[in-house]
């Protein structure tokens, strides 16, 4: 049964979004993947989709799907910038990797105004500010 299928633990992998101050005076804001674990990650796959209401009304983004073959132990990839425009939305980031011949997933939502201003906290990985999930 599907029941009895181990499901490891995701541990020492988790996202944030950064803003990133560009050429011009407005920031970007990127998503990146942060591997803390001891070992590299492989094949890793991010499909990432917003959702959520706005005025009474659905509002879905498009899903996008990331491929990285290969994200080093202590390491960070940039996974893709992110309009602030959609910040309003549940932003939601579904993760499937690799360690050894052992699969993970876990599933990252950034609700829905969280990415704001006022939440950001210096991320040592980055170095710079970002709002970081765990």
């Amino acid at each position: 049964m599907i029941k009895d299928i181990p499901r490891p633990v995701v541990e020492h992998v988790t996202l944030a979004i950064a803003r990133d101050q560009g050429q011009s005076d407005a920031p970007t804001w990127k998503v990146y993947l942060i591997n803390n674990n001891d070992l590299p990650i492989e094949n890793t796959l991010v499909a990432s989709t917003g959702y959520g209401v706005k005025n009474g009304e659905e509002q879905k983004t498009s899903t996008l799907r990331h491929f990285l073959e290969t994200v080093d132990s202590r390491s960070v990839a940039l996974i893709e910038p992110i309009d602030p425009g959609v910040f309003h939305l549940n932003n939601e980031y579904w993760v499937s990797y690799y360690i050894g011949r052992e699969i993970f997933d876990k599933r990252f939502v950034f609700l829905p105004d969280s990415i704001h201003e006022d939440n950001l906290t210096f991320i040592k990985e980055l170095d710079r500010e970002g709002i970081l999930h765990s």
